[in-house]
């Protein structure tokens, strides 16, 4: 297989891996750090890589495990040739270089299955056209009149001032 580039900062991104091992062999790419060896690069998050065998997934198997549990839309996914794949399988996603670009040689059973994209969320939104929406739409309150909070905190300083200065006065 040749060298991948994975670019920095990428994200949204799940590349699929077939196997070509044992199952004592995959197993132990489950262990902190194989799975960095057999990719060819160190620092990979082990959170975000899944090891398994396809035949653990039954009947959601390959397919609905990238469209339900992975996000990635239908239009994407070859039914058939995920239903074709058999032993064990690797997922990696974008997050698991934890935002660095990364040049890949992998180890030869490695063998890239497939690069798909996790559906994005629309934050678009149409115009609201309701009155409440609209600029200056709230009633306007009258402003309240603080001169009278204003006399009765200053005649608060005063009586406290007096009473500290008369204490004060006391003990000297």
């Amino acid at each position: 297989m040749s060298d991948l580039t994975f670019a920095p900062h990428e994200h949204g991104v799940i590349r699929l891996f077939a196997l070509d091992m044992r199952p004592e062999e995959a197993k132990f790419l489950r262990e902190p750090g194989a799975a960095d060896q057999v990719m060819g690069v160190d620092g990979l998050d082990p959170d975000q890589i899944d090891i398994f065998p396809v035949s653990d997934l039954e009947d959601l198997g390959l397919y609905g495990y990238l469209h339900e549990g992975g996000g990635v839309s239908e239009d994407q996914l070859d039914r058939s040739m995920l239903e074709a794949i058999e032993g064990w399988a690797m997922v990696v996603r974008s997050a698991a270089f934890g935002g660095r670009a990364a040049q890949l040689t992998p180890d030869p059973r490695l063998h890239l299955l497939g690069l798909f994209t996790e559906e994005a969320t629309n934050w678009t939104g149409g115009a609201i056209e309701t009155e409440s929406a609209k600029p200056f739409s709230a009633p306007q309150t009258p402003i309240d009149n603080d001169a009278q909070r204003r006399v009765g905190s200053a005649l608060m300083a005063v009586l406290a001032l007096l009473v500290i200065g008369g204490a004060l006065w006391l003990i000297l």
